[in-house]
């Protein structure tokens, strides 16, 4: 084993600064019974581990994950969050990576470059993710750049998420046979159901509780019995710290608070509850003092339920902190709040670039050939017999179209295509999320945190850009679309790849609700791209070619 990851070692030292420290891991996955809801089922766990381990990691790491799937079926772990800097070849879904065959493995080789926050790992292929295989990502910021709060006693992760009984591959059948899934069975929370979870604190003492949604369709709220949540960091930008009872997270999202133990001693619930569904689904874990002298009792926190303006407000209320000078304000505190640098947008802020493109989305649902699909501007992706990366890099035709898909709602009848959108590196574009539908989106964007400039009710037009806030818009790679609304992101389109674009609810992701957005760069050059890494698993038309010397 060592000699695998001292080869793997010598495959990534060209591309990663010598100081960049190195952290290796070796992952078994399998089969095995899990009870998270008290039925016994079959899970995906990795070294035994329902949920996965934990990665722990610095800025500018190098992670070097050795993955032996030792599942029946192919298998692949895409990193959520995590940008992949000019590396797109490990982003771990299957339009830019081959799936490990069974009884296989593959080495990934990440950095996680200028980077910190609060991120999760999850299965990306067929319909995995409704079995497990997921963890927590932990990026701290390196020791010489100021975290904009103290040092918390103690620092927690937490994975929510909506959860079946129904075994994953009989999940995937309904998908198959053109149905809708139905309404899930309860709420996990660290793998397990009500109250099958504790979290000790000492008295007094302040904590960090990373929490991230990893369910497959369900909006959540999180919530403390009898204590307050300040909000400190979403998905990699630390925020105006704001105090709130709790917190919306939605499919894909993950957050960080700051706890302080500052009760009575005695336990309390924490409680995690569906949002915008006739039918609220409940968990709770125990929030727990080292020196409590009374168990759980009371009623559970009850949390808000339809409310959609609520939602709205709050998610408004999120705003990034920066001591630039177009964002300064007084009032504001916290302005040395770092990132991963000391200035993490470089030399210039994102209200002030011309945007250079427009990208309007609308999402729909329909049926072709008598089953559900889900598409994106009229486009249902399909999977192509290669991976979209590999057959661009292959230069191997027939695979995939770019333009495939419009920059805007078509009006056509829904279709099946391998989407594929282009775009040119260091442009600068506005995407808009029109949402016609009656339920809330979540969209998530690999190898890219985009800034969130505006959301509203109704529907979008370049009106609407007089309220977008174009000072202290948080940067993120996950959004929700509310209802019959819009959402408006604009990004910096400064990393080249192949890069997912998809809902974050997990059955329309599947039934193709999805496409690729290839950010190229005509130069084609290695200061733009890293090179197709050596060991790169070749399969579909790339079968047989060589990767490189």
């Amino acid at each position: 084993m060592l000699l695998k990851f001292l080869a793997a070692f010598l495959l990534v030292l060209g591309f990663a600064t010598a100081e960049d420290p190195y952290r290796f891991f070796d992952w078994n996955v399998t089969y095995g019974d899990i009870y998270p809801l008290g039925v016994r089922q079959q899970g995906i766990l990795i070294n035994g581990q329902f949920p996965g381990p934990e990665i722990y990691s610095v800025t500018n790491d190098n992670l070097i994950i050795n993955v032996h799937n030792s599942l029946p079926e192919p298998f692949l772990i895409s990193w959520n969050g995590v940008q992949q800097r000019r590396n797109s070849y490990q982003d771990g879904v299957y339009g830019t990576t081959c799936p490990i065959p069974p009884g296989k493995n593959f080495t990934y080789t990440l950095q996680v470059k200028d980077q910190i926050g609060s991120f999760y790992y999850f299965p990306s292929l067929a319909f995995h993710k409704a079995a497990g295989g997921f963890g927590a990502i932990k990026i701290l910021s390196r020791p010489r750049i100021p975290v904009p709060f103290p040092d918390p006693a103690g620092d927690y992760s937490i994975l929510i998420g909506d959860w079946y009984k129904t075994d994953h591959k009989i999940l995937k059948g309904i998908l198959d046979r053109g149905h809708r899934l139905p309404f899930p069975d309860g709420i996990i929370i660290n793998g397990r159901g009500p109250n099958g979870t504790y979290f000790t604190f000492d008295q007094g003492k302040t904590y960090r509780l990373r929490i991230s949604n990893v369910g497959l369709q369900n909006s959540l709220n999180f919530r403390i019995q009898g204590h307050k949540l300040k909000l400190v960091e979403v998905e990699g930008t630390h925020t105006i710290q704001t105090t709130h009872d709790s917190l919306d997270i939605h499919v894909g999202q993950s957050y960080s608070v700051l706890v302080t133990a500052d009760q009575a001693p005695q336990d309390y619930y924490i409680a995690v509850s569906t949002r915008f569904t006739s039918q609220v689904l409940t968990s709770t874990a125990v929030f727990h003092y080292s020196n409590s002298a009374r168990q759980v009792s009371g009623p559970i926190p009850a949390g808000p339920t339809t409310q959609t303006g609520w939602s709205l407000s709050q998610a408004l209320s999120i705003r990034y902190v920066s001591s630039h000078p177009i964002q300064f304000n007084p009032k504001d505190t916290n302005l040395t709040a770092s990132g991963p640098r000391p200035n993490p947008q470089g030399s210039y802020h994102y209200g002030l670039v011309n945007v250079s493109r427009t990208i309007k989305l609308e999402s729909s649902a329909a049926q072709v050939s008598g089953k559900q699909r889900y598409a994106v501007n009229s486009v249902s992706f399909i999977l192509a017999d290669t991976p979209l990366k590999l057959a661009d890099y292959f230069k191997i035709g027939g695979v995939f179209k770019v333009g495939s898909i419009s920059d805007n709602p078509t009006g056509q009848k829904m279709y099946l295509d391998t989407s594929v959108m282009g775009a040119d590196f260091r442009a600068f574009v506005e995407i808009v999320f029109q949402n016609h539908e009656n339920i809330l989106q979540s969209w998530h964007l690999d190898g890219y945190a985009f800034w969130v400039v505006g959301m509203d009710g109704g529907k979008w037009t370049p009106a609407s850009r007089n309220q977008y806030n174009l000072r202290d818009a948080v940067s993120r790679s996950t959004t929700q679309v509310y209802p019959k609304s819009w959402t408006a992101i604009y990004i910096a389109l400064d990393n080249v790849g192949m890069w997912n674009l998809r809902s974050e609810f997990w059955a329309r992701q599947y039934l193709g609700q999805q496409f690729y957005l290839r950010v190229y760069s005509p130069v084609e050059s290695a200061r733009d791209e890293y090179p197709i890494p050596r060991n790169a698993l070749l399969c579909g038309r790339a079968a047989g070619r060589s990767t490189r010397p």
